[in-house]
């Protein structure tokens, strides 16, 4: 009897802890791209780390998710997403589920722009404010912006901290410091791409409108309207002559879509072939995924459309 009296007295306490810890459990959180999972993991930082949906050189316009990936999205809780104007496999997938998913659209302070008509863009189109008529009108690609970042950031904090009280002030702390790091980011990127705001350029798809509006640049069309759509010839000659025409410095290929496309845009011009990588696709998941991909197009602009 004594000796059960000690046992149970050794044992009390973590008896007592166990429904706090239960209680306290981090919720499991998934992102539907590395540039959301990176700003989640730096909110999450010290409490979970949250998975990523889309792997490697996927594209969000036309990946399709394996089975042993629906499966393991049945177990969120949380999802973070865009919205099904830009995850379009992902809509019925998370109507199906009980998970709380968020929508980078729909959040608080986001800028949201209208997504633009056709594969060249005048100099009018690129400067005016275009009236949005419903988000499914909208350019999705609202991450670009590190002004956006800052505002899922705090959707993303306050989401958090509702799902999981225990770990709130845990939250709200990295939320801030992460929002002060996107505040330096976004200071640096102005002045690394102020030398090269004036020099026409050419992207693979409709995706950097955000960037280019943040900071002034003169992107001028792209190769393709739709990734999910090849161009024909016909397009191909018309953005090859607007590069003649404008003498647009560079022609941008993406690592998730087949650069023969830009290289036969780009063919009888003076246009110099650069990348960009918008989702970080060689990047480690993690809270410093966001900031080296933003830095990587930075670095990428600059050095093609410098030539140097």
């Amino acid at each position: 009897m004594v000796m059960f009296a000690r046992l149970l007295a050794l044992l009390l306490p973590l008896l007592l802890a166990f429904p706090a810890a239960a209680e306290a459990r981090t919720p499991y959180v998934a992102a539907s791209i590395k540039p959301l999972q990176s700003l989640a993991a730096a909110v999450m930082q010290g409490v979970g780390t949250p998975d990523v949906i889309v792997h490697g050189a996927g594209s969000p316009h036309t990946y399709a998710m394996r089975p042993s990936e629906v499966r393991e999205l049945t177990r969120a809780e949380i999802v973070f997403w865009i919205g099904p104007a830009y995850e379009s496999f992902l809509a019925k997938a998370i109507a199906g589920l009980p998970a709380r998913a968020i929508a980078m659209l729909d959040v608080p302070g986001i800028t949201v722009l209208p997504a633009r008509s056709g594969g060249v863009w005048d100099t009018a189109e690129r400067g005016t404010q275009v009236h949005l008529a419903s988000l499914a009108d909208a350019d999705p690609h609202v991450f670009l912006d590190p002004r956006n970042a800052e505002a899922i950031v705090r959707a993303m904090a306050a989401t958090l901290s509702t799902a999981d009280p225990a770990h709130q002030a845990a939250y709200r702390k990295n939320a801030e410091t992460t929002i002060a790091r996107l505040q330096a980011l976004d200071g640096e990127l102005a002045a690394q791409l102020a030398p090269v705001e004036k020099t026409p350029y050419v992207v693979f798809h409709d995706g950097y409108q955000y960037l280019e509006r943040r900071y002034g640049l003169n992107a001028v069309g792209s190769v393709v309207v739709s990734p999910e759509r090849p161009p024909g010839a016909r397009r191909l000659a018309e953005i090859r002559d607007k590069i003649k025409d404008l003498h647009a410095a560079c022609v941008f290929a993406e690592p998730q879509f087949d650069s023969a496309l830009v290289r036969t845009a780009a063919e009888g011009t003076s246009a110099r072939i650069g990348v960009l990588d918008y989702l970080g696709t060689d990047l480690k998941p993690g809270p410093d995924a966001y900031f080296d991909m933003m830095r990587g197009l930075g670095r990428a602009l600059v050095s093609c459309l410098t030539g140097s």
